[in-house]
């Protein structure tokens, strides 16, 4: 038997919805050169591009919407420092050779890379404003582990950028996702 996960449920219901929708509306003709539907039940036209807009914008909106918030510790970290492997915990990518301090996720797109404890699992996604590195927020993802507690440690290019433009800061940050499903 299937398992039964989010997405499934998600898509299950959107069909749900849809075909409510079109029983509702007595009419289930939608002609292919046209982008809306009449009814003349109500008197009302429906913009299905609009529709879809709209649906897509409120799944956005859902990705931002925090599930928790942390407060800790915000330091900066290199791939070759003394106590680093050059790989990351939670993937084994080797980050020492290819030099790389974001990663490119399925759902949120280009992402910075953090260290964090066990409290957040491999690919949990969080999200943070530390104006010194951005005006805008920071997304981040969990790819590494090595720190305690509720601190996170943000993987730079080097420890001059980590020493003068993080050091070590008092944060509150959101979690976005838990793991690698939301």
């Amino acid at each position: 038997m299937k398992s039964i996960n989010k997405k499934n449920i998600k898509k299950f219901i959107r069909a749900i919805i849809l075909i409510t929708f079109l029983l509702s509306c007595n009419q289930i003709y939608i002609p292919k050169a046209e982008s809306k539907i009449s009814n003349e039940n109500l008197n009302k036209t429906l913009d299905l591009h609009a529709m879809a807009v709209k649906y897509d914008e409120l799944v956005q909106n859902d990705l931002y919407t925090p599930i928790d918030t942390y407060n800790g510790d915000l330091t900066g970290y290199v791939a070759d420092c003394p106590l680093c492997g050059g790989t990351l915990g939670c993937t084994g990518e080797d980050v020492l050779t290819n030099r790389i301090t974001t990663h490119n996720d399925k759902e949120y797109g280009v992402v910075n890379i953090v260290a964090s404890s066990k409290n957040l699992p491999c690919g949990s996604i969080i999200q943070f404003s530390f104006p010194n590195i951005s005006n805008e927020k920071i997304t981040a993802i969990v790819l590494d582990r090595g720190v305690v507690g509720t601190s996170i440690d943000l993987l730079v290019e080097n420890i001059n950028y980590a020493k003068s433009n993080i050091g070590r800061n008092q944060i509150s940050y959101d979690i976005l996702r838990l793991g690698y499903e939301r």
